[in-house]
């Protein structure tokens, strides 16, 4: 029997039982590739790590900690987590500095270019990372073009030692994890009204206090999705410490290939293990403490 004019429609159980079947249907495929190709190989990697490591036999089944606990007792690996942790917190924050003011610019542009601006933001992905690093290489080397235009206008009277320095790994790193940021922002800030902003402005806020107690409350989860996004990025990266860094510099991404091409599975594992304990729980800390933050701060912006 049909509903009365006005009255609103209600889903019956066997609706709602059919949709959760769809869902599921749906889900499914996808659901299974992923526990196939990701969990499963982690699983396995994880079941190594509490091996043993013997030069004549690779590996060797057993079930102990000799592995975490030579990575945290041995200052060499503890210092190199301790650079990939400063180097990924460093992109990210010159990410987010230099991504937002660009991103508003996007996000409030009624131009008929728009569209050209967005694509020259997207276009560096679509080169690989090592293309990109190898570019930064012929920029940064001892003879390559900012070393011989500053010997040409006098600037300075020896090549400037920046390859193979963390100088150049953290901006081959800003450079690859750039685009990311202003595309999370972008797509958060075009959310916000502009109207809201409008209004801060007749209430007498500045820029600076409309930023702090408007546009930065608003647009604080995406802010928080490009930094963890950015941050995931730069403590796993491989390809730029190696370019840029050379044999000196070492990152968790690569002493991870390091250990795998030395067959030291277990301690290879053991490593990545760290590495990907530590990447979640930073950025789940991080997203808890925001969240935090946010909701007590979300009655009002003005406040």
């Amino acid at each position: 029997m049909p509903e009365p004019a006005g009255v609103p429609y209600r889903t019956t159980n066997e609706e709602r039982g059919g949709s959760l079947l769809t869902a599921s249907a749906l889900l499914g495929p996808a659901t299974f590739v992923v526990a196939l190709g990701l969990l499963l190989p982690i699983l396995i990697l994880l079941r190594y790590s509490f091996n043993r490591f013997e030069p004549r036999v690779m590996m060797v089944e057993a079930v102990t900690l000799e592995n975490y606990v030579k990575f945290f007792t041995d200052p060499f690996y503890t210092n190199i987590f301790g650079t990939t942790l400063r180097v990924a917190l460093l992109c990210t924050l010159v990410c987010l500095v230099l991504a937002f003011p660009l991103a508003y610019v996007l996000a409030r542009s009624e131009s008929r270019y728009k569209n050209v601006l967005v694509m020259l933001v997207v276009l560096p992905l679509f080169v690989g990372n090592a293309v990109r690093a190898a570019g930064w290489m012929t920029l940064f080397g001892s003879k390559g073009a900012l070393n011989a235009g500053l010997l040409n206008l006098g600037a300075i009277d020896a090549p400037l030692q920046i390859m193979f320095t963390e100088k150049a790994v953290i901006i081959g790193i800003i450079a690859v994890n750039l685009p990311y940021m202003v595309l999370t922002l972008q797509s958060v800030l075009e959310g916000i009204a502009r109207q809201i902003e409008e209004a801060a402005f007749s209430l007498g806020a500045g820029p600076w206090t409309m930023f702090r107690r408007v546009l930065w409350p608003l647009a604080l989860p995406g802010i928080m999705a490009g930094a963890i996004l950015c941050f995931i990025l730069a403590m796993n990266a491989y390809a730029t410490p190696v370019l840029l860094g050379g044999p000196q510099f070492k990152m968790m991404g690569p002493l991870v290939f390091g250990q795998f091409r030395l067959n030291n599975w277990p301690f290879g594992a053991a490593i990545a293990f760290v590495l990907m304990t530590a990447t979640l729980v930073l950025t789940a800390a991080a997203n808890l403490l925001i969240q935090q933050r946010y909701g007590r701060g979300s009655s009002g912006p003005l406040n």
